[in-house]
């Protein structure tokens, strides 16, 4: 099984790459994201017949051709809220280019969306898919699945796994989260990239598992594609957007601290021995609303008194907004000292002061701050700009997710013949709860320390789930795993990352992966949408962490 979009946006010829590159047997595409929904839904706001990922129709213009040419099945989320306009589009397509292709699709996560919302999907399993594939179909376009669906709905299908081969499904899990965000498993975003050849990052290829019928799987890529296939860029992604050691999903409850990997030759790794559990009882459901407008200007500070250039525009932005009807209701300023004493660039003397506004109405973030802003061109501290002219606003989105009975959700597998079948909801369930902390490695003993960067040693990842963010951080060997499981306890993490001061922080320990997961909550503010921190996403709050200094034993330098 390969992989050929870890987002709606990801490189538009991997599905040829992937279909020409090597064998496979089923190809697959995830497209979607808490942003695509929201993104999706406004769309479908102009028009009711959109509402899925166009990216992808255009992409089966020439891949409906090679994927029938090499008999291999394409599963794809890019449905998004509307599968059945997209696979009418995609049978429309196959009758032009005059291929006999069978289209299936996925349907029922569609929930109805409460005031105010603009999309909310339940995350289906993988039951479905295997549905459509078990009645012949070549194509099936899903629409909110869970990203590991992807992965296990062609392996239920494949290797005829029952509902509760709960082992066999976590492996399916594993592997397809791994596949799921595409180059992140083969070198891309990856931590120790400067241990490596440069000229392996250019272009990494997508990844490809090998899946077997106990659940265990080899993740690889294609022959002569770039990239990099090792434990550390494995690792790295089983820790991308995931938290404890319990993996919820609609199939199955993987459990993360089971899972096992090892180097079995060059771009080669091996996962075996993950567990699974009934899954909960309950499916996620994800919610984007509008949250009102936003708006935002960037001062350009240079040279000398950055503080006080500051303070000076501050002052005057906030006394217009006091002189007016229509101030903004939510008002946020950041100081970005990117400058730099005796610069030899006018750019690295300079410092970002960063204005964000939101407000329930276009007006209050439109005219009022534009004007404030403008205004001040010739009135305010010396060297004045901005890195671009004030808009006039935009409005922005909340995610939110919400958790409705697995039983009450529709799940319908809609076949090539037109045949709806429903497929039931799991006739055994296990209500999520904390695993028990695992016992640590013994301490490492060591003479002496010196003070650099985490990042010396110890690799990490980080991304979103809705406003919360996750930093998973792991090491390479035994004796830094035995450093770092007592060195970075939350205390520290917090120490390390002020901005995380006085929300709630958890640690995970995962001692299969050397790695201890960390979850923040309400970092994020809303979510993505709202675009409430710097970072939104969170993406680089890993590699901020990893520059972080720490006294590190000599010994492991």
């Amino acid at each position: 099984m390969g992989n050929a979009s870890g987002f709606y946006g990801d490189r538009f010829d991997a599905v040829r790459e992937m279909l020409t590159g090597g064998e496979l047997d089923v190809l697959t595409g995830d497209y979607l994201a808490e942003l695509t929904m929201l993104i999706l839904g406004r769309d479908q706001l102009k028009d009711p017949a959109a509402g899925y990922a166009k990216t992808f129709l255009r992409q089966m213009e020439e891949g409906l051709g090679l994927a029938h040419e090499r008999g291999v099945r394409i599963v794809a989320n890019a449905g998004g809220l509307n599968p059945a306009g997209l696979a009418e589009a995609l049978r429309e397509l196959a009758a032009k280019l005059g291929l006999p292709t069978r289209i299936a699709h996925v349907e029922g996560d569609r929930l109805p969306p409460g005031e105010g919302v603009v999309t909310s999907n339940a995350y289906l399993g993988g039951a479905g898919i295997a549905a459509c594939l078990a009645a012949g179909a070549d194509v099936v376009i899903t629409g909110r699945v869970t990203d590991a669906a992807l992965v296990t709905g062609p392996a239920q299908w494949h290797f005829g796994w029952g509902p509760e081969e709960y082992d066999r499904l976590a492996g399916a899990v594993v592997a397809g989260h791994v596949l799921e965000c595409g180059t992140q498993a083969t070198g891309g975003n990856y931590a120790f990239f400067a241990d490596h050849d440069p000229a392996l990052f250019r272009r990494p290829g997508f990844p490809v598992a090998e899946l077997h019928a106990d659940g265990s799987a080899v993740i690889t890529k294609h022959a002569g594609t770039g990239g990099l296939v090792d434990v550390g860029t494995v690792t790295a992604q089983l820790l991308y957007e995931t938290a404890g050691a319990r993996y919820p999903g609609p199939d199955v409850t993987a459990r993360l601290d089971t899972a096992r990997l090892a180097q079995e030759g060059t771009d080669r790794v091996r996962i075996h021995g993950v567990t699974g559990e009934a899954p909960p009882p309950t499916l996620k459901a994800g919610l984007n609303r509008l949250g009102g407008f936003r708006n935002e200007v960037v001062f350009v500070l240079t040279g000398l008194d950055i503080e006080a250039k500051a303070r000076l525009v501050r002052e005057q932005i906030e006394d217009a907004f006091t002189g007016t009807d229509s101030a903004p209701a939510d008002v946020r300023w950041e100081l970005a000292r990117t400058d730099r004493e005796d610069a030899a660039t006018e750019e690295t003397a300079s410092a970002l002061l960063r204005l964000v506004v939101r407000a329930p109405s276009p007006d209050a973030v439109g005219r009022t701050v534009t004007g404030a802003a403008i205004e001040l061109a010739l009135a305010s501290y010396p060297g004045f700009h901005v890195t671009a002219p004030p808009g006039k606003g935009a409005p922005y989105g909340v995610f939110g997710t919400a958790y409705v009975p697995a039983a009450d959700v529709p799940h319908t597998a809609v076949l090539p013949d037109g045949t709806r079948q429903e497929i039931p909801a799991p006739a055994r369930t296990l209500a999520l709860t904390p695993v028990p902390g695992p016992p640590l490695p013994p301490p490492l003993a060591y003479d002496s320390t010196r003070r650099t960067p985490l990042g010396r040693i110890a690799g990490a990842r980080s991304g979103d789930k809705g406003g919360n963010a996750n930093v998973g951080v792991w090491v390479r060997t035994d004796e830094e795993w035995r450093w770092l499981a007592h060195a970075l306890t939350v205390e520290t993490f917090r120490a390390l990352l002020p901005e995380t001061a006085g929300l709630p922080v958890v640690r995970h320990v995962l001692p299969h992966l050397r790695a201890l997961n960390f979850t923040v909550a309400g970092i994020l503010g809303e979510g993505v949408a709202s675009q409430a921190r710097f970072d939104p996403q969170a993406k680089a709050l890993g590699e901020w962490l990893r520059s972080r200094h720490l006294d590190i034993p000599e010994v492991l330098l």
